[in-house]
C-alpha cells in the first residue's frame, strides 16, 4: 500500500506537468520555459500557487493575481493521473509493468483533455507514445499476440514482443486509415483525422491487437452514445460538429488497459 500511495503522489506531480504539456503543445509553445504562468494576466505563478490539487482549493479555482478562473480541468486531470498510478501500483506492484502502464495512463489521459479541450492530438503523445509503447513492450513481454501464435519455437520472447508491439501498432493504425479513407470516398468529408490514427498506433503498440481493436469497439460505442446525446440537448449541426473522437478512444484505452485482460478472462470462461 506504501508504494501504491507513494505512486499516487508521483501522479499528482506528473498531472501537473499534463496540463502544462495540455495547454503549450497545442499553441506550439516549450513545455520548459517560461515556468507557469496565468494565461489571462501572464503573471508567473507562485510555487505555492502550484502546489497539485491544493493550491486549487486555496484558491478557490481563480488566480491570484487576477481573479481569472481557472479551469476545473487542472484539478481533474492531476487526480485522475493520481488513481491512475495509484492503481497500476496496487495491482501490478513496483514493477515494471506498473511503471508501463503510468506511462501509458498519462499519455492517454494527456492526450484526452488535449482532443476535448482543442481537437489536437500533439505528435509528442501519440508517435513519441507509440515508440515508448514498443520499447515497453519488451519489459515485460506480451503474453500474446499476432507474431507468437506464428512463432511458438521461437525461444527470445522480449523480440517476438517487441515485434508484435510494432505489428500491432501498424495493422490497428493501418485499419483505421482504411475506415477513414473510405468514409472520405462514400461521403465526400473526412471522418477521421491523422492524430486519432497515430493515437490508435500508440494505443496498439502498448496493448496488442485484441486490446486494441477491443478499445476501437468500446470507444466508437461511446462516442456514438455520448456524442448523440450531446448534439440533441445542445441542438448542434450534426453534419458540421466535430466529434472530439480521440477523447472517446483514450477513456476506452484507459478502461480496456486496466479491465480488459479481466473481460477477455471472462469471455472465455463463459464459453468454455
Amino acid at each position: 500500500m506504501t508504494e501504491a500511495l507513494l505512486a499516487a503522489l508521483a501522479g499528482l506531480l506528473i498531472g501537473s506537468f499534463l496540463n502544462v504539456c495540455i495547454y503549450r503543445l497545442p499553441r506550439d509553445l516549450s513545455v520548459v520555459k517560461p515556468r507557469s504562468f496565468c494565461p489571462e494576466c501572464n503573471r508567473m505563478i507562485s510555487w505555492y500557487d502550484n502546489i497539485p490539487v491544493v493550491s486549487f482549493m486555496v484558491l478557490a479555482g481563480r488566480c491570484r493575481h487576477c481573479g481569472h478562473r481557472i479551469p476545473a480541468r487542472y484539478p481533474i486531470v492531476e487526480l485522475l493521473t493520481a488513481a491512475a498510478f495509484f492503481w497500476s501500483v496496487h495491482y501490478l506492484g513496483p514493477t515494471l509493468a506498473a511503471l508501463k502502464f503510468c506511462v501509458f495512463a498519462a499519455i492517454l489521459i494527456a492526450l484526452v483533455f488535449s482532443d476535448l479541450e482543442e481537437r489536437i492530438l500533439p505528435d509528442e503523445f501519440t508517435l513519441g507514445g507509440a515508440a515508448l509503447g514498443v520499447i515497453f513492450a519488451a519489459f515485460p513481454p506480451f503474453n500474446g499476440g499476432i507474431l507468437r501464435l506464428i512463432f511458438l519455437s521461437s525461444k527470445n520472447d522480449r523480440l517476438i514482443s517487441v515485434a508484435d508491439a510494432l505489428f500491432a501498432a501498424l495493422f490497428c493504425a493501418g485499419a483505421l486509415w482504411g475506415v477513414g479513407a473510405l468514409y472520405q470516398m462514400l461521403r465526400h468529408r473526412e471522418g477521421l483525422g491523422l492524430g486519432d490514427v497515430k493515437m490508435i498506433a500508440m494505443i496498439g503498440a502498448f496493448l496488442g491487437v485484441q486490446l486494441t481493436l477491443l478499445t476501437l469497439i468500446v470507444g466508437s460505442l461511446l462516442g456514438a452514445i455520448i456524442g448523440l446525446a450531446y448534439i440533441w440537448f445542445t441542438g448542434k449541426d450534426a453534419s458540421t460538429y466535430e466529434l472530439p473522437f480521440g477523447t472517446f478512444l483514450g477513456a476506452a484505452a484507459l478502461g480496456v488497459g486496466f479491465f480488459g485482460e479481466m473481460v477477455f478472462n471472462w469471455y472465455t470462461r463463459l464459453g468454455a
